[in-house]
């Protein structure tokens, strides 16, 4: 039996940390196989070896968070817990460290995960970055805050946001109402991401003033956009015509996010997507980037990681079936 003691220089760090029901530290406890005590502004950790110096390890990252103004909630803790695992603790001091952008009620936005800071960085250097990655995993959050960051710092003179509306195809004729009206649910997500970042009145007056464009990607075609912060959602469901399209609308002084998940194509069958595409066609040109999120990187309720990881090891276990059954009949 080992046991180790961590001092707490805050209290109200500690009480982040531990949660309500102190539910984050049983969640540790559970994980490692150990027993956490508070007493006398320390925590005592006990346990067998190895997994005391783990806990430990792990309730020093949290602490770090909570110290940055972090609310500590089980996604960070078992977030945490695979970094410790992974032995990528020393990182864990990278996260929650840069503020990208300050929403309408003040709330810092902020990279949650490693993967979610690289693709951030990426968006900073590059004219073009592709954010690829499962539901939840911040793609589009994470580019909209960088593309108010950038318009507020008068970087860019306009935000301009598009979708394919692939699942309305060329049935937008049975949808009740205007255009604009017709599109509306396709484009809802990036006037959710807007909403929070400007504040709706902010929104609609820069809306009015033509900062901001909200369109479907058919809107683009013609155009060459400069002075912009240009999001393309959803771009799992372009073609490849529309992607290089897209890709090619892009004038001085602007910078493009993509962002798409490839296991969600709603295309027909014998339809290409633009960004499966892309991503291959792209990798290793110059100034743009490609950045591939994970399950680790979702910050949704924690069920969300256990649907996605679950459907990898589905698509896992069926992929051998598959590729036989296509070897066998190939001979």
């Amino acid at each position: 039996m080992a046991e180790q003691t961590i001092s707490i220089e805050r209290m109200e760090t500690a009480i982040n940390v531990f949660g309500f029901f102190d539910e984050n530290v049983r969640l540790i406890e559970k994980e490692f196989g150990v027993q956490v005590v508070n007493r006398d502004s320390n925590l005592k950790v006990s346990g067998e070896g190895e997994d005391v110096i783990y806990a430990v390890k792990a309730l020093e990252g949290l602490l770090t968070l909570s110290g940055r103004g972090e609310v500590i909630n089980e996604q960070n803790v078992r977030y945490i817990i695979e970094l410790v695992k992974a032995g990528s603790e020393a990182r864990i001091g990278e996260l929650a460290k840069d503020v990208i952008c300050i929403t309408a009620k003040g709330k810092p936005i902020k990279a949650k995960t490693i993967g979610q800071k690289r693709y951030v960085e990426a968006i900073g250097i590059h004219t073009i970055t592709l954010g690829v990655g499962p539901a939840g995993t911040g793609k589009t959050y994470l580019a909209v805050a960088a593309a108010v960051a950038a318009f507020r710092e008068k970087k860019v003179n306009r935000i301009i946001l598009t979708r394919p509306a692939v699942e309305a195809g060329e049935r937008l004729g049975f949808l009740p109402g205007d255009l604009q009206s017709k599109v509306d649910p396709y484009l809802r997500p990036l006037y959710d991401a807007l909403f929070d970042m400007l504040g709706a009145e902010t929104y609609m007056k820069y809306l009015e003033r033509g900062n901001i464009e909200v369109a479907p990607l058919a809107y683009m075609r013609g155009r060459t956009l400069d002075d912009a912060f240009i999001i393309l959602d959803e771009a799992q469901n372009t073609s490849r015509e529309q992607m290089k399209m897209f890709l090619t609308r892009i004038g001085f002084n602007s910078k493009i996010v993509i962002t798409g998940d490839v296991t969600q194509i709603d295309l027909p069958n014998d339809k290409v997507s633009g960004l499966k595409e892309a991503t291959r066609v792209l990798t290793g040109v110059e100034d743009i980037a490609i950045c591939r999120l994970d399950g680790s990187d979702v910050v949704r309720h924690v069920i969300v990681q256990r649907i996605i990881k679950a459907y990898e090891e589905d698509e896992n276990r069926r992929k051998p079936k598959h590729e036989a059954s296509n070897h066998h009949r190939s001979r």
